[in-house]
């Protein structure tokens, strides 16, 4: 068996057709075979199956029975009955066995295919949900509970909704957000990834008139017109291959409410020219319909690709970024908000621990100290996930310390270390000595603002150039040991 895929059990259906199901099925998922009600039960019991394809045989094999027993046992599987049923049958089916899918006697192994990948893909969103639903709650939970150490840990820290954040920056983010939150205007948000573009969309959702309607998410990255034009504008049966029923487009089940849209710079041409007309027009033309549905939805965008750039490049239409542009909004770097990582830190660090069910007395200091030396790439995603790690080894009652930070970011600390022991270690003079002072000082400087050149000249009181001049002069390079040029 392939190991790591989701595992069918197909049964009831005779040698040949079991066969065949098995080998098509069997390039993307693990199958197994069963020719009776005794055997199948025995299956469930050893191995972990996802879904069950079961053929209503009344003399051979009763699979509207044999289902109403799983639904009892396994609930969590996904059950689907194929066959000749009469009007009973079904009935029965439904009632006593909740199947999810009903198949008829013959159908191609490609349409049983798709049905299967489309079944399983339903019970993944189901978990889903039933994951985030309850992560928002024990969210909330930890917001009740801890609120009073949350407040004095961040001193100036603040929260829109998840967000987190002490900087100006974010600050001025934020109070703009909730002002665009008020009105009715498309937003675009542009920042790398993992700095929370979903985050503050939510959030905006949650302030604005709508925040009593639906909310719907969807990643524009990587998926072709057709597919992405059905699940936004849906399609009718027939309207493609494996358009088996109709489909509600999101945009349309967002009547009312809310869409995000993330990756929005990647979609192409031709769908940019359908969004542009939703935009213009509110109106949503289902794949294989003649019919318009008109339907009133914000829109929020999101992109790491700074959308003007795409623009000159001739990847993105000029008209539809103002049309999304009503409110733009730039979410920083990590590496541009350094002062937001302790505020962070505890904030995450806490959150986890709550959700796993342990009890942490706090971060400690040179923890913190720890990860403001990082440059942080992959921002405040990468962040949590560090904490959740270190969190998840800490010991109840305990601090989490440095001993369970990635060796990568522990490394940081020798570093600069050895930079200041060679320092104080170096200089006979006293031009040697104010020279080894301006290389510490410029260095500090330059971590603090997280080796941005033209804040750490400000700060200096020092021209871009300048500054430039004496990094090169004293070789002062991230992490490493600056050595001074004589």
């Amino acid at each position: 068996m392939n190991d790591g895929l989701s595992s069918i059990l197909i049964c009831g259906y005779s040698t040949e057709a079991s066969q065949e199901l098995s080998e098509y099925l069997g390039k993307h998922y693990s199958t197994y075979i069963s020719y009776d009600v005794n055997e199948a039960l025995h299956l469930l019991d050893e191995n972990p199956i996802d879904l069950i394809l079961a053929h209503h045989r009344e003399t051979s094999f009763d699979a509207i029975s044999f289902l109403g027993l799983v639904r009892i046992s396994y609930p969590e599987t996904v059950r689907v009955l194929a066959g000749n049923l009469n009007r009973q049958e079904m009935a029965e089916a439904i009632n006593d066995a909740a199947v999810y899918q009903f198949l008829p006697e013959v159908w191609p192994v490609e349409f049983v295919e798709l049905m299967v990948r489309r079944s399983l893909e339903n019970r993944e969103l189901g978990f889903r949900h039933r994951h985030l639903s309850r992560e928002f709650k024990i969210a909330e939970d930890v917001l009740k509970k801890y609120s009073d150490q949350i407040v004095h840990t961040m001193e100036d820290g603040h929260q829109f909704d998840k967000l987190v954040y002490c900087t100006r920056s974010m600050a001025t983010l934020c109070n703009m957000a909730k002002k665009a939150a008020k009105t009715n205007l498309p937003i675009l948000i542009q920042g790398p990834t993992g700095t929370g573009k979903e985050l503050i969309a939510r959030a905006i959702h949650h302030h604005s008139d709508r925040s009593n309607q639906p909310l719907m998410v969807h990643n524009c990255g990587g998926m072709s017109d057709e597919l992405l034009h059905s699940e936004l504008f849906g399609h009718k049966k027939g309207a493609y291959t494996g358009a088996v029923s109709d489909r509600l487009g999101l945009l349309a089940a967002a009547d009312g409410g809310t869409v995000f849209l993330d990756e929005i710079g990647d979609v192409s041409a031709n769908f940019q020219i359908s969004l542009l007309r939703f935009l213009q027009e509110g109106e949503v033309k289902p794949l294989g319909s003649d019919k318009i549905i008109h339907c009133d939805v914000r829109v929020i965008a999101a992109t790491n690709k700074p959308l003007v750039n795409l623009i000159k490049e001739g990847l993105f239409r000029e008209d539809l970024y103002y049309r999304l542009n009503g409110f733009q909004l730039n979410i920083p770097p990590l590496s541009e908000r350094p002062e937001d990582i302790e505020v962070l830190t505890e904030f995450l660090a806490k959150r986890y621990a709550h959700s796993i069910g342990r009890k942490i007395l706090g971060v400690a200091p040179d923890v913190i100290k720890q990860f403001q030396l990082y440059n942080w790439p992959g921002n405040v995603r990468e962040l949590e996930n560090e904490i959740k790690r270190m969190v998840a080894m800490t010991d109840n009652g305990s601090f989490v310390n440095i001993e369970y930070m990635s060796p990568h970011l522990r490394k940081l600390q020798a570093a600069s270390e050895i930079l200041v022991e060679s320092l104080e270690l170096k200089g006979l003079t006293l031009k040697e000595k104010v020279e080894q002072m301006e290389i510490k000082i410029i260095f500090k400087t330059l971590q603090r603002f997280r080796w941005n050149q033209s804040r750490t000249a400000k700060e200096l009181g020092l021209s871009r150039v300048g500054l430039s001049n004496k990094i090169k002069r004293y070789g002062i390079q991230p992490n490493a040991v600056a050595s001074l040029q004589s």
